[in-house]
């Protein structure tokens, strides 16, 4: 037989206050001390009873927590989360049973007496005074309501709770007072619906709507007699009468009910025996609360709509007063996680990434032109168990991610961007040597970026020497050609286009303003790229991300949502001409295994030095996806790694993050429109000397040839990070 919980029942200790409170409230109520127009209270017990006409008038009734929903953009739930599982209803959604079984159990006469019961009072202390101890109390439902009112003030505070429930002559006194101004404002159908909301019924669950669900997986309105009878028994003692833990002592109360309920005429004595004669037919349901419940991966999207939650002022103006608004709950979050993107993004990260594989992978979708995320997953679970995590991969630091992680040659079309911007010619050549030293001085918006003479760039093999113009280099990604690039036009353009852009550190630092930024040197979140690159996708036009469409609160009523702050980063012409460039990365670059078929796509492959990560960002004209590989510890290399059940001797963007792009995207984009990215001409006046891409590379068998992402960090003065030498001083960022 299954063990009671603690806290079942009084100790003597308890009885004793209780039975010394009884009698004396009965004093004080008989002397007429109770009434508004009574007085003060006269009682000479030093600090234990205030003055009741010192007393406020009003009770202060605040919203009662409940659960609040999170949708999808398609109304789909995602996930319930609550700091108390509750939701309020009213009578009519209340079976007539329960209403009748808590007023025969808790408070027969509740119907016939005013906010305090004398003859309950009376009738107390008469059958106390015979059996020596507590054997009745004599709070009413009204007074009771009131008690559950302050402990649902005091909400998670320890001390606030025990003043709300501590035995002391004051504290019954103060609920006297609250008890006859509830009576008169209220009424006693009010009361009973309060009462009934607010109560506890153990297992985490609050109001009778959320114990009807624990207990029998049903709507309040829908319990029978003997369901009934075992909720209202529960209310004494949540813990002694927990039908899961002790169903026989259980039992036992709910026959109590249910003959109290006969004797009062509630049910006929028949229907009592009856009911009495089954047994507890329990349908528990577990309590589901938080992101760790959420449905399709989207426990990650899940937490960051918290995270919005509470870092925007426009739910209040101080971090305090947005968590007690979210633990307050009862709300109805609809967000922009759209249900297909979702799954197919899921699918794409199981498919390829294993949860135990030692390297991890995040991918987030959003929508050109509104900054919607689509999509968000990761390939480590929502969790706190081994193989999972609570760090959302996807995001910045500051909205619950990590530190970010190296874009590599992802960063390029952003340097490509700012040069068009500037007037650079798209048929712009350079030498492009295998190796080369970083020109300096190089201009920044803050002066001059001087080397030392002895940091040099590198391309990925010795066979790739140009001179290339800026179509080629692109599909190439020739490290040695953006570097002079960025170094011919200055660092200021470059920063300036992707603080347009959206692209920023994911540690939330300014960018370090140096020439081998070009080569994607900076830690950046799969989210700020995505939202970048869709820029490119929208004609310039770049929309911040945004998660949420609409909020009701308990009321039903609308709340303000924050919006998508949209800016024009780059003009129209620029843009397409990015969409040419990319588009032959796909076609016939670094990224062939990540094209999509049907519809025109473009992107960009991105991997580290030392191979600590790689990426994939693309775009289509109504999405825009970037996909990371690679270790969130920045630990281990992918050097002759398995990863997704795949050899690899090398990974590289185009063999991993590619593939998992290609089919998140395609999954997410399946039955949609596929209109045609905007491009223009473009005449490359090098010829195309080294054939053999990384799009031409068996996955997990590279072939002789590049993926075209940078080369080897040298020894030189710079910006040092563990793992990364001289990144930012003259070593290559990424291939």
């Amino acid at each position: 037989m299954p063990k009671k919980r603690d806290g079942g029942g009084l100790s003597k200790t308890q009885q004793a206050a209780k039975f010394l409170g009884v009698s004396v409230l009965a004093g004080a109520v008989l002397a007429g001390l109770a009434l508004p127009a009574a007085g003060a209270l006269g009682l000479t017990a030093k600090g234990s009873v205030e003055g009741f006409d010192d007393i406020p008038a009003n009770l202060k009734t605040p919203p009662l927590s409940q659960r609040t929903r999170i949708l999808d953009s398609k109304g789909g739930e995602i996930a319930k989360v609550y700091s108390r599982d509750r939701r309020v209803i009213g009578l009519k959604d209340m079976s007539p049973y329960i209403q009748k079984a808590i007023v025969a159990i808790e408070d027969a006469r509740f119907y016939q007496h005013g906010a305090i019961d004398l003859k309950g009072i009376l009738r107390a202390l008469n059958k106390n005074a015979q059996s020596g101890g507590v054997s009745q109390g004599a709070s009413t439902l009204t007074q009771q309501y009131v008690k559950n009112v302050f402990i649902e003030e005091a909400g998670d505070n320890p001390d606030k709770v025990a003043q709300a429930t501590q035995q002391t002559l004051g504290r019954k006194v103060k609920e006297l007072k609250y008890a006859i101004q509830v009576e008169k404002e209220l009424g006693k159908r009010k009361i009973l619906q309060n009462y009934l909301n607010i109560t506890f019924f153990g297992q985490q669950a609050y109001g009778i709507e959320a114990a009807a669900q624990r207990y029998f997986s049903k709507h309040a309105k829908d319990l029978n007699l003997g369901e009934s009878a075992l909720l209202a028994g529960i209310v004494q003692s949540p813990s002694r009468y927990d039908p899961v833990n002790d169903p026989q002592e259980a039992t036992r109360r709910r026959n109590t009910v249910l003959q109290r309920m006969a004797d009062m005429k509630d049910v006929t004595q028949a229907e009592a025996d009856a009911a009495a004669k089954k047994p507890i037919k329990l349908a528990v349901s577990r309590p589901k609360n938080g992101c760790i419940t959420a449905t399709d991966g989207a426990g990650f999207f899940c937490d960051y709509i918290r995270t919005v939650f509470l870092s925007d002022k426009a739910f209040g103006k101080s971090r305090k007063a947005r968590l007690k608004l979210w633990n307050q709950g009862g709300m109805t979050i609809r967000t922009t996680l759209d249900p297909q993107a979702q799954k197919s993004v899921q699918a794409s990260i199981k498919e390829h990434v294993y949860d135990d594989d030692p390297v991890a992978t995040a991918a987030t979708i959003v929508e050109p032109g509104t900054g919607k995320i689509l999509g968000m997953g990761q390939s480590r679970p929502y969790g706190f168990r081994e193989n999972e995590t609570v760090i959302n991969l996807s995001v910045n630091h500051d909205m619950g991610g990590g530190a970010g992680y190296l874009p590599g040659s992802t960063f390029k079309p952003v340097v490509a961007a700012a040069a068009l911007e500037q007037g650079t010619n798209p048929e712009q050549e350079y030498p492009s040597p295998y190796r080369m030293p970083y020109p300096t001085p190089v201009q920044t918006c803050e002066g001059e970026w001087q080397g030392n003479g002895s940091e040099n760039v590198e391309n990925e093999n010795k066979e790739e020497v140009g001179p290339y113009g800026m179509k080629e280099a692109t599909a190439k990604s020739v490290n040695t050609y953006f570097v002079q690039l960025i170094s011919d036009m200055g660092v200021c353009p470059a920063v300036k286009m992707a603080q347009k852009m959206g692209i920023e550190r994911a540690d939330g630092k300014p960018l370090q303003q140096v020439p081998s930024m070009t080569l994607g040197t900076q830690e950046m979140s799969p989210l700020t790229m995505a939202a970048g690159y869709a820029t490119f996708a929208s004609g310039g036009q770049y929309c911040s991300p945004v998660a949420l469409e609409s909020i009701t609160d308990a009321r039903g009523r609308a709340m303000k949502v924050p919006q998508s702050s949209c800016r024009t980063a780059m003009s129209k012409k620029t843009a397409d001409t990015i969409n040419t460039l990319l588009k032959g990365v796909v076609e016939d670059g670094t990224g062939k295994e990540a094209g999509l078929k049907g519809r025109d796509s473009a992107g960009k492959t991105g991997t580290t030095d030392s191979r600590y990560a790689a990426w994939f960002v693309g775009y289509t004209p109504n999405a825009a996806g970037a996909v990371w590989v690679g270790d969130p510890q920045h630990k281990r290399k992918m050097f002759n790694i398995t990863i997704g059940g795949v050899p690899h001797d090398k990974v590289y963007g185009a063999d991993t993050p590619g593939p998992i792009w290609r089919d998140a995207m395609s999954g997410a984009l399946e039955g949609r429109p596929a209109p045609a990215l905007p491009t223009v001409p473009i005449d490359d006046p090098a010829k195309d000397k080294n054939q053999g891409d990384e799009g031409d590379k068996g996955r997990g068998k590279p072939k002789p040839g590049r993926n075209g992402h940078g080369g080897h960090n040298k020894p030189g003065g710079g910006w040092h990070i563990p793992g990364f030498p001289d990144l930012l001083g003259g070593g290559n960022g990424g291939w």
